[in-house]
């Protein structure tokens, strides 16, 4: 679940809902659980798709994060996965966006399917959506 006003907050943000903008919202929200949230020594680094859908991962993790490309503690790689990987000091994070979630999104082909299945990933447990690792 995501805390009271933060997908509003998000989607004013990002300019729509979307399913992966609720991904990385549900990541950043793991990692600052994880390791706690510092705006300054938390840091991410994210692989995705450069384009829409999947690059709107990264605006759910700087959203939830608090990490941002503009602070340099964001850094974005080209790649097929939708992963993110967190750092603070000797702990870190990596999570890995499950292949059955992104084969479904995938095959999402109108407005009302996106924002369905946005408010659905909204709820799934994380181990639903993520690979998770750990230390």
């Amino acid at each position: 679940m995501l805390p009271d006003g933060l997908l509003e907050d998000a989607v004013r943000f990002h300019g729509h809902l979307g399913p992966f903008l609720v991904l990385g919202l549900r990541a950043g929200l793991l990692a600052t659980e994880h390791l706690g949230k510092s705006y300054f020594e938390l840091k991410a680094r994210v692989e995705t798709a450069p384009h829409p859908p999947r690059s709107c991962f990264i605006d759910g993790i700087q959203f939830a994060s608090g990490c941002t490309t503009g602070k340099c503690n964001l850094v974005v790689e080209s790649g097929s996965n939708v992963s993110a990987e967190f750092i603070r000091g000797e702990q870190r994070i990596s999570l890995t966006v499950q292949d059955n979630v992104l084969r479904v999104l995938d095959d999402l082909s109108s407005e009302e399917q996106v924002e369905k299945m946005s408010r659905e990933l909204i709820k799934k447990a994380d181990d639903e959506l993520f690979v998770i690792r750990r230390n």
